[in-house]
């Protein structure tokens, strides 16, 4: 599948069309696109701007300044790493930076295979146990090079059924 060009869009149509009656409908028909999706197709705007009886423009803006909202499909496992100041003072940036290079990949990026996908997020509640990140949908607290490589390892064996990056079994 072309990762940028593909997506359902009876799927998008019917979301936009079972929501539009809600009231500021437009937050939540994204909302539910990204969650049944993953991502918001640049194209399904014009779709939902119809739907909703308003301007492409209108549509984009909303998309566009909410920054949880995807443009692209996300690679099969997400990883969020925060990057607010309690894990910051507890060695967020080296974290940060053994992540990326483990991953191969920056900020906002997915990696060319399509196996991950690496956010900044701002705060993900787990401030006592700083340095934080959710690796697929495991929270993982009092995060390390190690333990991130572990769950990165863990991810692979159970969600992938292999042993993941740069694991040996």
């Amino acid at each position: 599948m072309s990762r940028d060009q593909e997506w359902d869009k009876a799927a998008v149509e019917a979301i936009a069309r079972g929501l539009k009656d809600e009231p500021g409908a437009l937050m939540p028909i994204l909302g539910r696109i990204q969650e049944r999706l993953g991502w918001v197709p640049r194209d399904a705007v014009p779709l939902i701007a119809q739907v909703l009886n308003l301007s492409r423009a209108e549509v984009h803006g909303v998309v566009s300044f909410y920054h949880d909202f995807r443009h692209e499909p996300p690679g099969r496992n997400v990883v969020r790493v925060c990057r607010a100041e309690s894990c910051q003072a507890m060695g967020g940036v080296a974290l940060a930076e053994h992540i990326k290079q483990r991953l191969g990949i920056d900020f906002g990026e997915t990696s060319p295979d399509g196996e991950f996908t690496l956010v900044a997020v701002y705060c993900l509640g787990n401030c006592a146990c700083s340095p934080a990140a959710v690796v697929g949908t495991e929270l993982v607290g009092r995060l390390t090079p190690s333990r991130f490589d572990n769950a990165i390892a863990r991810l692979g064996r159970t969600a992938l059924g292999k042993t993941g990056v740069g694991g040996t079994g």
